[in-house]
């Protein structure tokens, strides 16, 4: 089963669907108990970064979030939820995933918003995916795809058993909706030997 954290900020019910439509069973809850019970936890976000992580722990679930072992998914404001820090508020992250989200430094207008082009090392990725943000992650060895925006944008990125979706996938067409499901079956460099049975 995938468990949605259901926080009160994000586009659930899209990516309730897009899941749904890869045939998984999912779940939108905010219940930690059955949040335990998941193979795979996705925690979506749309908004402020600051908001985002006031309103997890008034749901009490910024705990259970830092200390599971279960393979979690961050989409958008999520992905970035999962870092250590964001300028967005100059609050604290779940700090899941090394490093600090600041806002866009580019010429071109922010927020990046519409369709980008993928670029990775990794065989694959160059589909158009669709964005909307105004700050990222930083670029490092854990980012699998970036956006060129007049700066290098974190697209995808993976840390241990978390990935990090900054563009969203359940209105990014097929390709947004393949890369979605090679995130729940593991992603691109994760030892599936350590994931949660």
């Amino acid at each position: 089963m995938i468990a949605i954290v259901d926080y009160g900020l994000g586009n659930v019910l899209n990516v309730k669907r897009a899941i749904e439509h890869l045939g998984y069973e999912v779940c939108l809850t905010r219940d930690v108990v059955l949040l335990k019970q998941a193979d795979v936890l996705i925690l979506p976000g749309v908004g402020h970064f600051k908001d985002a992580m006031t309103t997890i722990q008034r749901h009490q679930l910024d705990y259970f979030l830092k200390t599971t072992t279960q393979p979690m998914i961050g989409i958008c404001l999520g992905m970035q939820l999962l870092y250590d820090w964001s300028a967005e508020g100059h609050v604290n992250g779940l700090g899941l995933i090394p490093g600090k989200v600041e806002a866009i430094q580019t010429s071109y207008t922010v927020p990046h918003l519409g369709w980008n082009t993928l670029h990775s090392s990794f065989e694959g990725f160059h589909q158009d995916v669709y964005f909307i943000h105004s700050f990222q992650a930083p670029m490092t060895d854990s980012v699998i795809a970036y956006a060129d925006y007049g700066a290098q944008i974190p697209a995808i990125v993976q840390h241990q058993h978390y990935i990090g979706i900054q563009f969203h996938p359940e209105k990014s067409g097929d390709d947004g909706l393949n890369i979605l499901k090679q995130a729940l079956e593991g992603g691109w460099k994760y030892d599936k030997t350590m994931a949660r049975h």
